[in-house]
C-alpha cells in the first residue's frame, strides 16, 4: 500500500461553509493522524483550534512526525487580561509574521489555542498597508526611514539585539525586523541601497545576502502620529474624566508605548477584525479536544479580571465585549465555515447525522502484570494477537536504544525504520522508531498499530532539546573588559593606582584631536588616559565599589601597595608551586583517544557545539591526552551545554579501557544524567548503572559486584560512591557535576582521589575558593559563556511579600499554560505556605516536594509537575539540581534575603529553559531590615539579568565575601589594596618566575609598555560610533588586540558593523599595529612629529646595532645616535599616511635580520 492512500479518512470531508462533522473513535495520537490526512487532501488550509499553548505544542510535534511540514502556530500573548505586562516582542513577531501569511495560506496548518481565537485584532488593512519592502538598488533616504521607523513602533538602539530594533551608523542600517528568523545589515552607496545582509546579533557579523526583505510593523497597532491622534480621540470619546490624569494616555500622547497596551488595541482602530477576517474562504476549521470548555473558562476569568479591576481611574477599561469575543460569538464565526470537530470523548457512539466513527481503537492496557520479569510480557501477547505491522516509538534515540535491548531480550527482533512514512509503504511486521508520541492507537482496518514506550512504562521525564547557536565572545573578557563600567566605577591604572572612572573625553593636543579616558584620584586629581593606552586599565574587583582605596597621584602610595602585593604574591606561588609540582610529579597514565570513534561519537551530538564548549572540549581531551592527572573545572551557566563536554569525556575514558564514575549531589540529578547518557551512548556497546537511594539493596549489590569485577564503564550515583564499599577495577575518571552542594567530608575524599584519578568538574557558579585556585593556575578553568540561541534572560523582580504581586505572577503564568515553582526554604512551614497559596490561588493545584520526603515521593511529585498534573510546586532548595521543566518559567523565591548568591543564581537557572519569557521574583523584607550582605546579594542578582552570567556573579561574590583567602593564607589585605585582577597578574608572574628558576623582580612593572606618539588624529570619531559605550570597548579591544592578525580581525569587523573607517580610526589600528612592533624591538618610546622625531631604548633592545651604525653614518645629517639608548632623526613629514610609512621604513632598517 502507498503512503498516500489514507488510513483513516476515507468517507466525505465537510467542504461548503456551514457543514459540520464530529470525528468519533479517534483515540490517542489518532486525531494528529487524522489531522495529517486531511491537510495532505484538503484544497485549502486547515485552523486547528486546541484549547491551550501545550496542546498546541503537542499537536504541532504530533503533525511533524506524521508528514505535515507546513505548519504556523499563532502563540497566546502569554499575559493575562487586562495586565499591566506586554507580551514580549518575540512572541508579537512571531504573531505578526502568522498574521502577514494568513490571508495567502492556500495549504498547511495554522495551530491557534483557544484563548489567541477570542481576541480582537488589527484589521488586515493595517498590516497589508504598514508593510515596507526593500530591495537592493531601491533609493532610500536614512532619515525618512528612520522617521518612518520609529512611526511603526521601532526602537533606535546602539546595537541591535532584539525584534523591533534598529541602529544607524553612517551609511549603515542595523535592523531586526518583526517575524524575521535574524536581523538585516543594510548597507547603502549614497542613497541607494547597496547590499542587504542577514547578520548574527550575538556576534554582530554578517552571514550572508539577500536580494529583498520585508518589515512588518513592530506592534499589533499602529503608532505613527496618525494612529496616535486617533487613540486620543478614541480615549476621550470613551472615557469620561479628564484623560491627562491617565498615564497610559499621557503616555501615547508622548509617543511612547507603555507596558499593557494591548488592553486599549481597539482605540487605535475604527473597527478591529477578529482571526476569522484573516482566513480564506476554504480555510476548514477544526476543534481539537475541549475547546468548548476552555472558551467558556477563558470568558469567565475575563469577566472577573475587568470586575476586579474597572474602578481604576487611571486604568479605565474597555468593556470583554470591546476586547474579546465572546464563546458564542466564536461558535457563530466557526459555523459559517466547513467545520470538523475531534471531541475529547472519543468512545461516544454515533446518535447525530453529523457524526462519523473513524477506525482507530485505543491501545488495551500493556502494562507489565506484576511477577512478569521482562516487563513487556503484555506487549508480547499484543503482537501475536494483532494481525497486522506493529509500529513501537520511543522518545528519543536513547530510549530507543535502550528499549530495542529490552525487546530483544525477550526474543523480539524489531527493524528500525526512519519514519511515518517509511513504516506505512513497507510494513514490516514489528517495527521501532524515535516518535514524540504519548499514546499511540490501533487501526483494525488497515492493519496498523503504533506502541509508544510510554504505554509500557508509565511515564518518564523526557528532555526536549533545544538548537544551539554559536556567538563569539572571550570568557577572559567578562572580568577584564570594561563592558559595563559606570561613571564613578573604581578602575585599576597598572602605573598610577585605583582611580575613579569619570568617562571619555575628547581634547586637542597640539592641534591633534585625541580621545581620552578621565580618571580622578584622590585629591580631585585627574589623569587622562589616552585611548591607545588602554591595555594599562583594568576594572577594579576585590572589594565593594564604595569600600575601594583611592590613592593619591604621585605619592608613592601605590607603589608601596603594589611591592607589597607582589612581595605576598611571590609567597603564595612558591607554595603553589609545591602542590603543582607534586601534582605534576605524580605520573597516571594518559588515555588514548581512537580519532575515527571520537569523530564519529561527535557527529551524534545534534548541535552545533558552541565556541566555548569547543574549547573546553579541547582543553579536556588534551588534558585527558597527558600523562600528569587531569584536575579541570568546567564553568557554565545552567543549560549551556556543559553536560556534553562531561560526555565527551567519559567517550575518551571508556575508549581507554577504563572506568567512568560521575557524582551528583541528588537522587533526582543522578537520575537526569543516567537517562542523558543512556540517550547519548546509545548506538555504542557500552554499560551504564546508577548508584543511589532509588535503587532496592538487591540492585545495588548487583552493581557494586559489576564495577569491582570492571563490567560496568560508567557508573553515576550520589555520595554514595565515595563509601568505602565502592571498588572499581580501573576507575580512570572521576565527572563531579554541580561541586559547590558537596560538603567538605566529600570533597576530602575526592581529594584522596585526586592523586591518581582524572578530575572533571561542572559547575554552574564556582564558588569563590575554587575560582581563586583555577584563576591561580592550580587548578585549569574552562569557561562556556554562550547562550543556547532563543534563550531569553530571566526578568528579575526583588518586591516585599504583597498578596495581589503573588497572585499576579502565578496567575499570569498558569494563563500562558506554564508551571510555577514557590520555593519556601523552611520544611517546618512549607506545609502552611502551600495552603496559603491554595487560598491566594483557588484555581491552581498545588503540590509539595523537600528533602525530609521518602524519596521514591519525592520522585513521584517531581514527575508529576514535570507531567504538569499540578501547576505550582511548593518547595524547599531541592530543586536547585532537580531535572529540567521546560514548561516551568516562573520562580517566586520567599525569603530570598536568607539565601548566598550562588544559591540565588542556581534557583533562578531553573526557570527560562525554554524560548518563553521567565520571571523571578525575590520575596525579601524592607531593605532596612535586611544585613547589608543580603542587600548587595540581591541587587547583584537583580542587576545581572544576562545569560552567562553566573561566571560575573561569581566574581561578584568575590567582591562581597573580599575575595576571600586564598589557600588559607590571608591575603584578602593585599587583594583589597590593588584589586583581584593586578594581584592575579602578579601572581601568574611569580609562578611563571619562579617556574624558569627565576626570583621574580617585584619592582618591575608588569608589562614593558611601549609609547608610541605620531601627532596624527587617531580615535573613532563620535559619529563614526555615537555610542560611548560600544567605543570603549572597541578602544580596549584595539589596545589589547595580541597581534596583527587579531587587529585585521577587528577591522574586518568594525568595517561590517559601522561602515568604512574614517581616517583617524584607520590611524588608531595603525598606532596598535606600530605599538605590537616596537614592544617587540625592545623600543620603549617612538615619536614623530612633522619634522623628526626620536627613538628610545629600553633595557634589551632587539635591533640591528650594524644597520643603525650605518644610518649615522651615511645620513649624518638626518640621523644622530645620544649616548646608548636614543635616536634622534630629522625628516618632513606633512601626512599621516608619510608619517606611517616613515616609521615601518626605519623599523624594517633597525629590525634583527634573520641568519641565513
Amino acid at each position: 500500500m502507498v503512503s498516500t492512500d489514507p488510513l483513516l479518512i476515507h468517507n466525505d470531508r465537510p467542504v461548503r461553509a456551514g457543514d459540520r462533522q464530529d470525528w468519533l473513535g479517534l483515540a490517542g495520537d489518532a486525531g494528529a493522524l487524522a489531522i495529517a490526512e486531511t491537510a495532505q487532501r484538503h484544497d485549502g488550509a486547515l485552523l486547528l483550534i486546541t484549547p491551550g499553548m501545550v496542546e498546541a505544542e503537542a499537536l504541532r510535534r504530533g503533525l511533524r512526525f506524521f508528514g505535515v511540514d507546513d505548519i504556523e502556530l499563532m502563540p497566546d500573548w502569554e499575559v493575562l487580561p487586562y495586565d499591566i505586562f506586554s507580551p514580549h516582542q518575540d512572541i508579537t513577531s512571531e504573531r505578526l509574521r502568522a498574521l502577514h501569511r494568513l490571508p495567502r495560506k492556500t495549504q498547511g496548518v495554522v495551530i491557534v489555542p483557544a484563548a489567541t481565537l477570542m481576541q480582537r485584532i488589527a484589521p488586515p488593512a493595517f498590516l497589508e498597508g504598514t508593510v515596507i519592502r526593500l530591495a537592493t538598488g531601491q533609493s532610500l533616504n536614512l532619515e525618512s526611514m528612520r522617521t518612518s521607523l520609529q512611526a511603526s513602533g521601532y526602537r533606535c538602539v546602539s546595537e541591535v539585539l532584539e525584534h523591533g530594533e534598529f541602529a544607524v551608523r553612517g551609511a549603515i542600517l542595523d535592523l531586526y525586523p518583526m517575524g524575521a528568523e535574524a536581523p538585516y545589515r543594510i548597507d547603502l552607496f549614497d542613497d541607494e541601497i547597496d547590499t542587504i545582509r542577514r547578520f548574527d546579533p550575538e556576534t554582530q557579523r554578517s552571514i550572508d545576502r539577500l536580494e529583498s526583505v520585508e518589515l512588518l510593523p513592530a506592534h499589533e497597532f499602529p503608532t505613527d502620529e496618525a494612529g496616535i491622534r486617533h487613540f486620543r480621540r478614541e480615549y476621550r470619546a470613551r472615557f469620561e474624566g479628564d484623560p491627562t490624569t491617565s498615564p497610559i494616555y499621557q503616555s501615547v500622547s508622548d509617543g511612547h508605548i507603555p507596558n499593557g497596551i494591548e488592553a486599549y488595541l481597539p482605540l487605535f482602530f475604527d473597527s478591529t477584525a477578529t482571526l476569522f477576517d484573516y482566513l480564506p474562504a476554504s480555510t476548514l476549521a477544526m476543534r481539537v479536544g475541549s475547546v468548548d470548555d476552555q472558551l467558556e473558562a477563558e470568558w469567565s476569568q475575563i469577566g472577573e479580571r475587568y470586575e476586579q479591576r474597572r474602578h481604576d481611574r487611571e486604568r479605565p477599561l474597555l468593556t470583554p465585549d470591546e476586547l474579546y469575543l465572546s464563546p458564542d460569538t466564536v461558535r457563530e464565526g466557526l459555523n459559517q465555515r466547513a467545520q470538523v470537530t475531534l471531541p475529547m470523548d472519543t468512545d461516544r457512539g454515533a446518535a447525530r447525522g453529523r457524526d462519523r466513527v473513524l477506525s482507530a481503537q485505543a491501545l488495551p492496557d500493556l502494562h507489565s502484570a506484576p511477577g512478569d520479569e521482562t516487563g513487556i510480557a503484555s506487549l508480547q501477547a499484543f503482537i501475536e494477537r494483532f494481525d497486522g505491522a506493529v509500529l513501537l516509538t520511543a522518545e528519543t534515540a536513547g530510549r530507543r536504544e535502550a528499549f530495542r535491548e529490552r525487546l530483544q531480550a525477550a526474543g523480539l527482533q524489531p527493524r528500525e525504520v526512519g519514519d511515518w512514512s517509511t513504516f506505512v509503504a513497507e510494513q514490516p511486521a514489528l517495527a521501532l522508531t524515535a516518535a514524540p508520541l504519548d499514546r499511540g492507537f490501533c487501526l483494525p482496518e488497515a492493519g496498523l498499530a503504533v506502541v509508544p514506550e510510554s504505554a509500557l512504562l508509565g511515564e518518564r521525564a523526557e528532555q526536549r532539546r533545544r538548537r544551539q547557536h554559536s556567538p563569539d565572545r572571550d570568557p577572559d573578557a567578562i572580568i577584564r573588559d570594561l563592558t559595563d563600567l559606570s561613571i564613578g566605577a573604581p578602575v585599576v591604572h597598572e602605573q598610577h593606582g585605583i582611580g575613579r572612572y569619570q568617562g571619555l573625553q575628547t581634547l586637542a593636543v597640539d592641534g591633534v584631536q585625541t580621545e581620552f579616558l578621565t580618571l580622578e584620584y584622590s585629591g580631585g586629581d585627574k589623569l587622562y588616559v589616552p585611548v591607545a593606552s588602554l591595555h594599562l586599565i583594568s576594572r577594579y574587583t576585590g572589594a565593594d565599589d564604595d569600600a575601594a582605596p583611592v590613592h593619591r597621584l604621585g605619592s608613592g602610595q601605590w607603589e608601596k601597595a603594589r611591592k607589597r602585593a607582589a612581595q605576598k604574591a611571590r609567597d603564595v606561588a612558591a607554595e603553589l608551586l609545591d602542590i603543582y609540582a607534586r601534582r605534576e610529579a605524580q605520573q597516571g597514565e594518559p588515555h588514548i583517544v581512537p580519532a575515527d570513534d571520537y569523530a564519529h561519537f561527535a557527529a551524534q551530538f545534534p548541535f552545533e557545539e558552541t565556541p566555548d564548549q569547543q574549547t573546553a572540549i579541547h582543553a579536556v581531551l588534551q588534558d585527558l591526552q597527558q600523562s600528569r592527572p587531569m584536575d579541570r573545572v568546567v564553568c557554565g551557566d545552567v543549560g549551556f551545554g556543559k553536560t556534553e563536554v562531561a560526555m565527551r569525556a567519559a567517550f575518551a575514558g571508556i575508549q581507554s579501557g577504563r572506568q567512568v564514575a560521575v557524582l551528583v549531589p541528588t537522587t533526582l540529578l543522578c537520575q537526569q544524567h543516567y537517562q542523558n547518557f543512556i540517550d547519548r551512548f546509545a548506538d555504542w556497546p557500552v554499560r551504564i548503572e546508577q548508584l543511589s537511594r532509588f535503587q532496592s539493596a538487591k540492585e545495588q549489590a548487583r552493581t557494586l559486584e559489576a564495577l569491582n569485577e570492571g563490567k560496568v564503564d560508567v557508573v553515576i550515583g550520589t555520595h554514595k560512591l565515595l563509601q568505602q564499599s565502592v571498588r572499581f577495577k580501573r576507575l580512570g575518571l572521576m565527572i563531579i557535576d554541580e561541586e559547590h552542594r558537596f560538603g567538605v567530608r566529600q570533597k576530602e575524599a575526592l581529594k584522596r582521589l585526586r592523586a591518581n584519578v582524572d578530575v572533571l568538574t561542572l559547575t554552574a557558579t564556582p564558588i569563590p575558593r575554587t575560582l581563586n585556585m583555577s584563576l591561580a593556575g592550580l587548578r585549569d578553568l574552562s569557561i562556556i559563556a554562550t547562550p543556547p540561541a532563543r534563550r531569553l534572560a530571566v526578568k528579575t523582580f526583588v518586591n516585599e511579600w504583597d498578596d495581589t504581586t503573588v497572585r499576579e505572577a502565578c496567575l499570569r503564568e498558569l494563563h500562558r499554560g506554564g508551571q510555577v515553582y514557590f520555593l519556601h526554604n523552611d520544611v517546618e512551614s512549607i506545609q502552611r505556605a502551600a495552603e496559603t497559596l491554595g487560598e491566594l490561588l483557588p484555581e491552581a493545584r498545588v503540590g509539595i516536594a523537600h528533602g525530609q520526603m521518602p524519596e521514591r515521593d519525592l520522585e513521584r511529585v517531581m514527575l508529576d509537575f514535570y507531567h504538569q498534573r499540578f501547576n505550582i510546586l511548593v518547595c524547599s532548595t531541592i530543586i536547585e539540581s532537580g531535572i529540567d521543566v521546560p514548561t516551568a518559567n516562573t520562580i517566586i523565591i520567599n525569603r530570598a534575603d536568607r539565601l548566598g548568591l550562588a544559591q540565588l543564581h542556581q534557583l533562578r537557572g531553573r526557570v527560562g529553559r525554554s524560548h518563553h519569557r521567565a520571571y523571578a521574583y525575590l520575596i525579601a523584607p524592607p531593605r532596612r531590615s535586611q544585613t547589608a550582605d543580603a542587600v548587595k546579594r540581591l541587587d547583584a542578582i537583580a542587576s545581572l539579568e544576562d545569560l552567562g552570567i553566573g561566571f560575573a556573579l561569581a566574581s561578584h561574590d568575590l567582591e562581597i565575601r573580599g575575595a576571600g583567602e586564598l589557600l588559607g593564607e590571608g591575603q584578602s589585605g593585599q587583594i583589597h589594596e590593588v584589586g583581584f585582577n593586578l594581584y592575579s597578574d602578579l601572581l601568574d608572574r611569580a609562578v611563571q618566575s619562579l617556574k624558569a628558576g627565576k626570583e621574580p623582580a617585584l619592582e618591575a612593572p608588569l608589562e614593558q609598555s611601549a609609547d608610541v606618539e605620531l601627532h596624527i588624529p587617531a580615535l573613532l570619531p563620535e559619529d563614526y560610533l555615537p555610542d560611548v559605550h560600544t567605543r570603549l570597548v572597541m578602544y580596549k579591544r584595539i589596545a589589547n588586540a595580541a597581534n596583527g592578525e587579531a587587529l585585521r580581525e577587528l577591522q574586518v569587523e568594525m568595517i561590517d558593523r559601522f561602515g568604512l573607517l574614517p581616517e583617524p580610526a584607520r590611524n588608531l589600528l595603525e598606532i596598535a599595529r606600530i605599538r605590537q612592533q616596537v614592544q617587540a624591538m625592545g623600543i620603549s618610546r617612538f615619536e614623530v612629529g612633522p619634522g623628526g622625531g626620536i627613538v628610545q631604548f629600553g633595557a634589551s633592545p632587539q635591533v640591528d646595532a650594524g644597520a643603525l651604525v650605518r644610518l649615522v653614518q651615511e645620513q649624518p645629517a638626518v640621523y644622530r645616535l645620544e649616548g646608548q639608548e636614543r635616536l634622534r632623526f630629522k625628516r618632513e613629514t606633512e601626512t599621516a599616511q608619510a608619517r606611517i610609512e616613515l616609521v615601518d621604513w626605519l623599523l624594517q632598517s633597525m629590525a634583527m635580520k634573520e641568519a641565513a
